[in-house]
């Protein structure tokens, strides 16, 4: 997909000099992952930019991109999953930016039922994920590595806790916001394996209309992000803090603290992500999840809207 040129936009109310705020619907919800959105909503940096922002919830980040891609949002935060699907299904986005990167991926096992040491021992357990998701993704990769085949059950993201809990299933590989439910649960029951290659990236989609006609109003909302990303990386315990409140005390800062261990925070945009997004198309494709063709990695990133994220921070962006 090829962006047109971006149009210059003016918005003035009557009295001389007196600036209009620009109005966008952005789809996120507090969560650990994003400090820099808490923070430049603390700090005022999207009022400081001109923007009025309405701030939607979705259950999911699919959800939000659907919304997006129907025109009933302008920005939506994500997993980058949905963008994968997105490429495959010919559908109209831009990735404009990569929030932080979560290095903590896992699989979470009920010791009871015996200790899971490496991923050859998963082989003939019966293993709950949400089937057609990341995390599919990631548990798939990790038996095809190893070369051992598991029974995979199929289930609801709320669902899976219970169901290791109750020893339906001997593991769960659940997403990342469900691990401190399932160690709570669990208790002394509790086993984990982690196992490296798979990252999950916190990313931001615009619509094409931001990203031509509106592209300055992305720019400031870009902007706005990068002053909140520089402050949280000169004060950490700050931003925890932030994002601890806006969570309504729902994560403590000592547990958001303890998750950031596994976080890599910080704006970016590279190829390793559009590679990445291809592998997942290949994935999808081979589970038969969505028919389509294969997407290059030049066509992938096709789908990447660089502009407004370089305008705030140059070295951010490293794409060829």
């Amino acid at each position: 997909m090829t962006f047109l040129k971006p149009l210059a936009l003016a918005a003035l109310i009557g009295l001389p000099g007196a600036a209009l705020a620009e109005q966008l619907t952005f789809a996120w919800s507090p969560n650990p992952q994003t400090p820099q959105v808490d923070i430049a909503i603390k700090n005022g940096y999207f009022k400081e930019a001109g923007l009025d922002i309405n701030f939607v919830a979705f259950r999911t980040g699919r959800e939000g991109f659907e919304a997006m891609l129907g025109g009933q949002v302008d920005i939506t935060f994500m997993a980058e999953f949905p963008a994968a699907v997105g490429a495959l299904t010919g559908q109209e986005f831009g990735v404009v930016a990569d929030l932080a990167r979560f290095t903590g991926s896992r699989v979470i096992v009920n010791t009871s039922g015996g200790a899971v040491d490496s991923p050859a021992d998963l082989a003939g357990k019966k293993i709950g994920t949400t089937l057609g998701t990341n995390v599919n993704f990631y548990l798939d990769k990790i038996l095809t590595e190893a070369g051992i085949e598991a029974e995979l059950v199929s289930a609801a993201p709320p669902d899976l806790v219970p169901a290791v809990a109750r020893g339906d299933v001997d593991a769960i590989v659940p997403f990342p916001s469900f691990y401190s439910a399932a160690r709570t649960t669990l208790g002394e029951d509790y086993g984990e394996l982690r196992v490296p290659g798979y990252q999950v990236h916190y990313i931001l989609s615009a619509s094409p209309t931001m990203i031509t006609e509106r592209s300055e109003v992305l720019e400031a909302f870009m902007g706005a992000l990068a002053k909140a990303d520089a402050d949280v990386k000169a004060d950490p315990e700050a931003a925890i803090a932030a994002v601890s409140a806006s969570m309504s005390g729902a994560m403590s800062p000592e547990d958001i603290a303890a998750q950031w261990e596994d976080v890599d925070i910080g704006l970016s945009l590279d190829t390793g992500l559009a590679e990445l997004l291809v592998a997942e198309a290949d994935w999808i494709l081979a589970q038969g999840v969505v028919r389509g063709e294969a997407v290059s990695l030049e066509d992938m990133l096709e789908n990447f809207a660089p502009a407004a994220l370089a305008a705030a921070m140059p070295d951010a962006v490293m794409l060829p």
